[in-house]
């Protein structure tokens, strides 16, 4: 590996398991998921994916100069936050002919842990949003009860929450921490145009190599862990985060923001008030080979040969989810994380979406300033920050939360998946021609 690669992709692990391909463990895999190259092979088995090194690293929104307001932390990422670490499991094996059970694999697993390993029994603030409910995140009706968050949270497929959870469960036991991490928050997104999502490849190991990856540092971003095989404005979407700092007379806080991004018509999709769906009108998703995906969902679906055509239909779009996850060291009760909760939406309407009702949309923000009380007594002495100071988190949420989705949009690469489905990644170069055609020109950030 190139001895030049920038920091948050020489940590990446490439684990080969027989009969289930390659998995990329760790919470610095690298943002340039390996995507199948070859053709379909004529047989229905699947083919293994080999380790493939990451290519340069993509440029984020900040690179190309998209900032939408406010200044990121350091590395503007949700690790900004004192005590946060995150792990990415990415399974990718095979290619062509979805055969349920076999493949083709393109899924994961994504940990977030608010106080990391060593902190695990130690409960956050926290409190849990859903703009359209079109989903799925455990353990959050002991979140709104008692406004604390316990253990990690996880995300992956709509099909694996269960196994993730059970996993979860299983590690808190293994280190005596049952009762604890009894009721997991585990969320999820479809990954089923691209994965064999009823294969459920996810197996408990998977989960548990996750939440032991986690890691503080650099976040890797596109098509890794739970964001594998996800598709956000008719683009190949994944897995994005973003961060923000707010200036000494506000606080000094800093609050980050990660995301896994599967919500969003083309249509609509908006950056900085540009309407860029609008702008890129092609590249939408296709299929290579000579017979049409079986699925349901992608019955107007073209060969890719065709996908040029501006009227070519797309797959079907605004049926996806968003995942939101927030984290501040900001001293918050669980009433005003319930507060910032609710200003997510407004970043995702400013992307485009709608909180379509097919859509899962849920969010879950948490601080991480000390709850636990003394050893000599049964009270916590905890702090809240005066409502007339929250509007500065307010505005990093909403920040945050727009460049967090472009930049898991910015990561992904295309992928090829189940059926020869293939979702393209967003041009970077078309979108700044569009920003500079409405006459927001963006200027490239210069490093630091």
């Amino acid at each position: 590996m190139s001895p030049f690669l920038p920091a948050r992709f020489l940590s990446a692990l490439l684990l080969c398991v027989p009969g289930m391909g390659c998995a990329a463990s760790s919470q610095a895999a690298a943002t340039r998921a390996p995507a199948p190259a070859k053709p379909a092979p004529a047989a229905s088995a699947p083919v293994a994916s080999t380790p493939v090194s990451p290519g340069p690293a993509k440029p984020r929104a900040r690179d190309l100069g998209i900032t939408f307001g406010g200044t990121a932390g350091s590395l503007n990422a949700i690790t900004d936050v004192p005590g946060v670490e995150v792990g990415h499991t990415t399974l990718i094996s095979g290619e062509g002919k979805l055969v349920v059970g076999k493949g083709p694999v393109r899924t994961g697993v994504t940990a977030v842990l608010p106080r990391g390993r060593e902190r695990m029994a130690e409960p956050v603030f926290a409190a849990s949003f859903a703009l359209n409910g079109n989903g799925e995140m455990t353990g959050t009706t002991w979140v709104k009860e008692s406004g604390l968050l316990n253990g990690p949270v996880m995300l992956t497929n709509t099909s694996s929450v269960g196994v993730v959870r059970d996993a979860v469960v299983d590690w808190g036991a293994r280190h005596g921490l049952g009762w604890e991490l009894g009721l997991p928050v585990v969320a999820e997104t479809y990954d089923g145009f691209l994965n064999d999502i009823y294969g459920f490849h996810v197996k408990p190991e998977h989960a548990l190599r996750t939440i032991d990856g986690a890691r503080t540092g650099p976040v890797a971003e596109g098509n890794v862990g739970g964001g594998t095989g996800m598709m956000c404005h008719g683009f190949k979407g994944g897995i994005g985060t973003a961060s923000r700092k707010l200036p000494e007379d506000q606080g000094g806080y800093t609050l980050g923001v990660l995301v896994q991004c599967n919500y969003g018509s083309r249509r609509l999709f908006t950056v900085e008030g540009v309407p860029v769906g609008e702008e890129i009108r092609d590249l939408k998703g296709c299929y290579v080979g000579s017979e049409a995906p079986a699925s349901p969902f992608a019955r107007n679906i073209r060969p890719c040969a065709q996908s040029a055509s501006l009227a070519a239909p797309p797959l079907s779009e605004g049926m996806g989810s968003i995942i939101v996850l927030v984290a501040t060291d900001a001293p918050l009760l669980p009433h005003q994380l319930d507060r910032i909760a609710r200003r997510v939406p407004l970043a995702i309407g400013k992307m485009g979406g709608l909180g379509e009702d097919s859509s899962g949309d849920i969010f879950l923000a948490f601080s991480t300033q000390p709850t636990k009380p003394p050893a000599d007594s049964p009270v916590a002495r905890v702090s809240s920050l005066d409502n007339e100071h929250i509007t500065p988190l307010f505005e990093a949420t909403v920040q945050a939360t727009q460049e967090a989705i472009l930049n898991a949009l910015l990561a992904a690469d295309t992928m090829t998946g189940a059926d020869g489905i293939r979702l393209f990644s967003l041009p970077h170069d078309r979108l700044v021609q569009a920003l500079r055609k409405y006459g927001r020109a963006p200027a490239p950030v210069k490093a630091e």
